[in-house]
């Protein structure tokens, strides 16, 4: 039993009943069993993907990446999802990390992958639609494919997923999930939705964020139910499929849902369809959500992250608005608990760390037992976020982790920006904070002592990052002081640096 059975099973009930609508086009339960069955004989009859080897995809939101994670499912292989926004050097330490056997590219990405091959003699590059001369046709391969795809030995308990996240380290970390973790996932997030086969979502946030894949897009087809699929986000086209597609759910991030709120055409665009909009991934503020409470749309909050698949702790609709600002309670096959410093559980509005624990939690990080068990600690998972609970039980998140900023929907860890800034020889010491942001939340800001005699200025500094980081991670600003500020440890007093960015 594996979690393509879902569609399968699915298929056998409702095989025309559409499980996709992408770009104008909608493929059936059937149609879609059909097509994971073509991928996984692709894969293990043309190349020769077996239980436990990885594949890596590189694109953006398309039916062929779900496609591509049910045939690994089947085969017992796990799916490396690549976040498009990296740059190149960031590609390369994934894949050589997880040491992928392949890597799938959409069309629009085949140049920078090109940039890839040298390093990575060992896996092979296979383009989707439009590719290199030299590389290996998808389309082809298909149609060359043959036997059943299955491999055996393959269970709920087998790892499918490898998502990375940055670390503190400035390396990102891949976070292993089991299809058991996805299938509780599944249940947690049918629980905080009700969701069933007559919903239909809208995923506009990306498939390689488990947030766009495990809040509402895997749940929903488990569910039976139908998702409509944009390949990223554009506002227009998102509030014409809010208002022509009529989906029941969404996931939006802060940002997302401030985008719409300001737009001109809010006012009129018919909200009419949804039961609820969820919302998550960082601190969301109180006017977003009372907003969209004003035109009679509940917004209902999940707090998780990549290990935890995410859905770890969450409202329901019928509590969005009595609760809101809350991220709820702990979901129906998850534990959460609140502890002090001193290991004890917290009190009803005392802060501690929130660790969670259940089957959804990830089952190690790959190929890295210390900070597995760093993160995992008597079967729980220490998340480094601040909380606390009211009365009744609902948790609230004060702090996220120490370093982490949060910009859009974006994780940026300082130490990532931070190796980049210590390479170079004229600078003396260096150090990377968050600053508000109307649009984004927060933006990271470099704050750098300049080495005695070097002659460095803001252009010069923001020009280090060219080619090394993603865009998105690049300072928003830099900032020139003597010295920074430290504690009797030699600790950098990172609070005392957000105040002054704020300037």
């Amino acid at each position: 039993m594996d979690i393509a059975n879902w569609i399968e099973r699915w298929a056998a009930f409702q095989p025309e009943k559409f499980a996709l609508r992408f770009e104008g086009s909608a493929l059936g339960y059937a149609a879609f069993a059909d097509r994971i069955a073509a991928v996984a004989r692709m894969l293990k009859s043309e190349l020769g993907i077996g239980r436990g080897d990885r594949i890596a995809f590189l694109g953006y939101n398309s039916p062929e990446f779900l496609a591509l994670l049910f045939a690994c499912a089947r085969l017992g292989a796990m799916l490396v999802p690549l976040n498009w926004r990296l740059a190149a050097p960031e590609h390369r330490y994934i894949l050589s990390d997880a040491a992928a056997a392949a890597l799938f590219v959409e069309p629009e990405l085949v140049d920078h992958a090109e940039q890839l091959r040298a390093a990575l003699p060992d896996c092979r590059f296979v383009g989707l639609g439009t590719a290199k001369a030299d590389w290996l046709a998808y389309d082809a391969l298909i149609g060359e494919a043959g036997g059943d795809g299955r491999n055996p030995h393959v269970g709920l308990e087998t790892p499918l997923l490898i998502v990375y996240t940055a670390g503190t380290t400035g390396r990102p970390k891949g976070a292993v999930l089991t299809q058991s973790a996805l299938t509780w996932n599944a249940v947690n997030a049918t629980a905080m939705h009700d969701l069933t086969s007559r919903d239909a979502v809208l995923t506009t946030l990306p498939l390689f964020h488990v947030g766009g894949l495990n809040i509402q897009t895997l749940p929903a087809l488990h569910a039976g139910a139908a998702v409509i699929l944009h390949r990223r986000f554009e506002l227009e086209l998102a509030m014409r499929a809010i208002a022509e597609d009529r989906p029941s759910l969404t996931v939006l991030v802060p940002a997302q849902l401030k985008a719409l709120i300001e737009h001109p055409g809010w006012v009129r665009l018919d909200l009419g369809s949804l039961r609820a909009v969820t919302t998550g991934s960082t601190i969301v503020p109180l006017p977003l959500i009372e907003a969209w409470h004003a035109r009679g749309v509940p917004i209902i909050q999940v707090y998780g992250s990549t290990e935890t698949a995410p859905v770890a702790v969450h409202q329901r609709i019928e509590d969005a608005r009595a609760t809101a600002g809350s991220t709820g309670k702990p979901a129906l096959h998850c534990e959460a608990r609140i502890v002090t410093r001193e290991g004890r559980e917290a009190g009803p509005g005392e802060r501690g760390e929130i660790l969670v624990r259940g089957p959804n939690v990830m089952f190690e990080y790959w190929g890295d037992p210390a900070a597995t068990a760093e993160a995992l600690r008597d079967g729980w998972f220490h998340t480094g976020d601040v909380g606390h609970r009211d009365e009744r039980g609902n948790f609230y998140v004060d702090e996220r982790k120490k370093d982490l900023i949060i910009s859009g929907s974006e994780n940026i860890y300082p130490a990532e920006i931070e190796a980049v800034l210590q390479e170079s020889a004229a600078i003396a010491d260096a150090a990377v904070v968050a600053r508000p942001h109307e649009r984004w939340g927060e933006v990271p800001v470099a704050v750098v002592v300049p080495r005695p005699g070097a002659e460095l200025t803001r252009d010069a500094v923001l020009a280090l990052f060219e080619g090394r980081l993603a865009r998105f991670k690049h300072p928003h600003d830099v900032l020139f002081v003597a010295e920074l500020p430290r504690n009797a440890m030699g600790k950098v007093l990172k609070y005392r640096l957000r105040e002054i960015v704020k300037g």
